[in-house]
């Protein structure tokens, strides 16, 4: 009899626990949603909110312009004289305004203090270890956006790492 009891028993446990910790776990509810501030009073009123909001996010996006890079950027790590692996990763510029032709026409400029930026970072062993670590790729991430704004101005809001890789050799 407990030999049939127990697996019944054990599963009532389980579901017991999962529903507990799905109810620990949950996320909380908004303070305006527990107050019951769901929506404006009228529909008038929810349009114009529906339609600001519309109109903010229009204009957040006429601001900005993301620009790829072409090419990828190829660095060597280098040790006791040998190269020990590449690091390879793409970037994307972040400009204010309609600017793309002046960063395609600055390219050859840009990915030449790009690499500069990227090989004073690989020296300093910053592609060592675990390189994708928040702090040094915060560290990478302002000098690219320095560099980035020393040669195109002030139309450069940030500098987007899309894509990196280290192969060991």
């Amino acid at each position: 009899m407990i030999k049939k009891l127990l697996p019944v028993l054990l599963a009532l446990i389980g579901t017991g626990a999962g529903v507990g910790a799905g109810l620990f776990l949950a996320p909380k509810a908004p303070a305006n949603a527990a107050a019951g501030e769901h929506a404006p009073a009228d529909e008038h009123a929810a349009g114009e909110h529906d339609a600001e909001a519309a109109h903010d996010e229009h204009d957040e996006t006429l601001s900005s312009t993301y620009v790829k890079l072409n090419n990828q950027f190829v660095i060597p790590i280098v040790s006791s004289d040998r190269v020990k692996s590449l690091v390879v990763l793409s970037l994307s510029l972040e400009i204010q305004g309609p600017g793309q032709e002046a960063v395609y026409n600055q390219e050859p400029k840009l990915r030449d203090v790009f690499l500069r930026v990227l090989f004073d970072h690989a020296n300093i062993g910053g592609f060592e270890g675990n390189f994708t670590e928040s702090r040094r790729m915060d560290i990478l991430r302002r000098s690219l956006h320095e560099a980035a704004r020393n040669v195109l101005g002030s139309i450069v809001s940030d500098v987007l790492i899309t894509e990196i890789a280290r192969q060991d050799i």
